[in-house]
């Protein structure tokens, strides 16, 4: 079967069906007398990546399109769990080293977010409008601009797993000290809540598409550096396929996300009310599509083997 996968050539449907059918029996056994050894993760991976090939296949009922969105990118997000979860670990606790640094020396806000940001921010905060630097653009080359940078960071991030995932990891602390730091400063300065209310609209996706960019970029090293059973080079050329594929969806979120910093988080005067169903709305759909449907997804396909 493994064989089959790597060929480049069209499988018989009825070969393939054979061969699915008598690995579903092999993995079945395999969670029974030995669930948590190598050998029933392996087999249990090698049916996801079938499974994938046969909806592939099903063009004319499912669609190339649909079938990645609803298939084939939630197996690779379970199958690169551990680096997602890396990923958010290491920005998390970033975060809380840049809130605790603020709290502990108010300069270090300056030096982290520059001093033309920190200044222009009291000043509005002064005024009544601690969101003012918002809304200096007009909404539509914003959206650009924002989704320009969105993607150039989310880039930066995983293409940084090429560096045996140092260097993602460094991005990502980077900007959850940036977060931690900024988010404390509007604390200090009691808008915190006004501030969450703004940010957020836009900050749960935008953040969201950094930290599983830098799980990719994790998977995408972690693929040379530890190759597992398989050689060093095919392992590399999987993790790089697999990551990029986790790029690509994450462009919707740029969009949406630059969407709603250029067209919401800019109007300082958006109900608190939207303002939370957005934010509530955002994390709802991330944990759900990123965290549990692959997770639901993955444990159907292994309940079918039984």
């Amino acid at each position: 079967m493994e064989a089959l996968l790597k060929s480049n050539t069209s499988i018989n449907s009825d070969r393939l069906s054979d061969l699915y059918i008598s690995l579903t029996d092999d993995l079945a056994y395999c969670q029974t007398n030995y669930p948590k050894s190598e050998t029933t993760a392996y087999v249990n991976q090698l049916i996801a990546d079938v499974h994938v090939r046969i909806y592939k296949n099903k063009r004319e009922s499912l669609g190339r399109i649909v079938s990645f969105w609803v298939t084939e990118l939630p197996l690779i997000i379970y199958k690169y769990r551990m680096a997602m979860l890396t990923a958010f670990v290491i920005f998390f606790v970033s975060c809380a080293i840049g809130a605790i640094s603020t709290a502990i020396d108010e300069d270090f806000a300056v030096q982290i977010l520059g001093d033309w940001y920190v200044e222009q921010t009291l000043k509005n905060i002064e005024e009544g409008n601690p969101m003012g630097i918002y809304s200096s653009d007009d909404s539509t080359p914003m959206f650009f601009q924002i989704t320009t940078n969105n993607i150039g960071v989310c880039f930066k991030v995983y293409i940084g797993g090429i560096f045996f995932s140092i260097l993602s990891a460094i991005i990502l602390i980077s900007n959850g000290v940036m977060l931690g730091c900024f988010q404390y400063f509007f604390y200090a300065k009691n808008v915190l809540f006004v501030s969450v209310l703004s940010i957020w609209v836009h900050g749960t996706l935008e953040i969201s598409a950094i930290v599983i960019a830098g799980g990719a970029g994790i998977a995408f090293g972690n693929g040379f550096v530890f190759p597992g059973t398989l050689s060093r080079v095919e392992s590399f050329q999987r993790s790089a396929r697999d990551s990029v594929k986790i790029i690509v969806g994450l462009i919707p979120i740029f969009i949406i996300a630059g969407l709603l910093e250029g067209f919401v988080t800019r109007h300082s005067d958006v109900s608190p009310i939207i303002a939370g169903i957005i934010i509530l709305t955002s994390m709802a759909s991330v944990a759900f599509y990123f965290v549990v449907y692959p997770y639901l997804l993955n444990r159907s396909i292994e309940n079918g083997a039984n």
